[in-house]
C-alpha cells in the first residue's frame, strides 16, 4: 500500500472518525437524543438505480437509530430519498429511526418538511448558518494553544467548523481545521478529529479539493497508524491463504510476521468454517 489514501484506508479513517461521534451529543446543537452506541453499516434492499447512499447510521443506547445526513443545498427530493432510507430500514429492523439534516451556512432557511397526505416525515434541523465559524475557530485555537482539554462540543465544532458561517472557504478551512486538529495534546483526540473532518471533508469538497486535504492528512501521524493496520490487515489476510495451502505455523510466521496467537486463531476459524 502507497501513501494514496486508498478505499481500504477509507473505512480505517471512518472507524477513527466513528469513535468522535460515539462519545458526542447534538444537544448543543438543539437535537436531544439518547447517547450514541455505535455506528452501524446498512445495506438496504433499493428499487431504483442510484448513486445515492445514506451519510450515517447509529444506533443509540436507547436501541433506536439515529440517522444522519449533511446537505448542501435545499431539494425537496432529498428529504423523499431520506424518508425512502427510513421507511426501509423500519421495514427490516422495526426500530424507532430519528432524522437529523444538517444543512451547510449555504442554505438560509430550514425546508417545511413533507406532507403527501396520510404520511408526514417531518426530520430535526441543524442550519449551519446560525453558528459564528470565525469565532468558534479562534476559540478553539486559543483554547489549544493554552493546552485546555477539548470536550465533545469542542470536538463536534471543529469537525463542523468548514460548513458553518464563515468568512473562510470551506476548502480552506477544512485544511487548517486539520491543521488545527495536528496541534491537539491528546492523540486520540487529535487522530479523532483528523479522521472526522477528513471523512466528513468527502461529503462537501470536489475531488480537487479532495487531492489537497490528502496532502494534508499524508503529512500527520494518523497517516502511519492507518498504514500499519492496512500492512497488518494484508498479512492476516495472507496468513490465512497460507493455512488454507497448508504451510505449517512457523512459516507462516517468518513470512508474514503474523503472531503465533493470531495464526492458531485464524486456524481455528478455518476449521470451523
Amino acid at each position: 500500500m502507497d501513501a494514496k489514501i486508498s478505499a481500504h484506508a477509507k473505512d480505517i479513517i471512518q472507524k477513527y472518525a466513528s469513535a468522535l461521534f460515539r462519545n458526542a451529543t447534538l444537544e448543543f446543537y438543539g437535537v436531544k437524543t439518547a447517547k450514541i452506541k455505535e455506528l452501524i453499516n446498512i445495506e438496504l434492499p433499493v428499487v431504483e438505480v442510484t448513486d445515492s447512499a445514506a451519510d450515517d447510521f447509529f444506533l443509540l443506547e436507547d436501541d433506536s437509530l439515529l440517522h444522519y445526513e449533511f446537505v448542501t443545498s435545499y431539494n425537496k427530493d432529498d428529504l423523499i430519498r431520506f424518508a425512502g432510507y427510513d421507511l426501509r430500514l423500519y421495514a427490516r429492523d422495526k426500530r424507532n429511526i430519528r432524522t437529523v439534516i444538517i444543512y451547510t451556512a449555504d442554505v438560509k432557511e430550514p425546508p417545511a418538511g413533507l406532507n403527501i397526505g396520510s404520511l408526514g416525515y417531518n426530520p430535526d434541523y441543524i442550519m449551519m448558518k446560525d453558528y459564528d465559524g470565525d469565532k468558534i475557530y479562534d476559540d478553539l485555537n486559543a483554547k489549544i494553544k493554552a493546552g485546555q482539554d477539548l470536550t465533545d462540543v469542542d470536538m463536534l465544532n471543529l469537525l463542523f467548523l468548514p460548513i458553518m458561517r464563515i468568512t473562510v472557504p470551506m476548502n480552506e478551512l477544512a485544511v487548517k481545521s486539520i491543521e488545527l486538529a495536528q496541534t491537539i495534546p491528546d492523540t486520540v483526540k487529535k487522530n479523532a478529529c483528523i479522521a472526522a473532518t477528513f471523512a466528513f471533508a468527502n461529503r462537501y469538497l470536489n475531488k480537487n479539493e479532495m487531492s489537497e486535504l490528502k496532502e494534508v492528512i499524508k503529512m500527520t501521524d494518523l497517516l502511519t497508524m492507518i498504514l500499519e493496520e492496512a500492512f497488518e490487515e494484508r498479512d492476516i489476510e495472507m496468513a490465512r491463504k497460507m493455512l488454507k495451502e497448508g504451510l505449517t505455523k512457523e512459516i507462516i510466521r517468518k513470512i508474514t510476521e503474523v503472531d503465533e496467537v493470531t495464526i492458531s486463531r485464524l486456524q481455528a476459524e478455518l476449521n470451523n468454517a
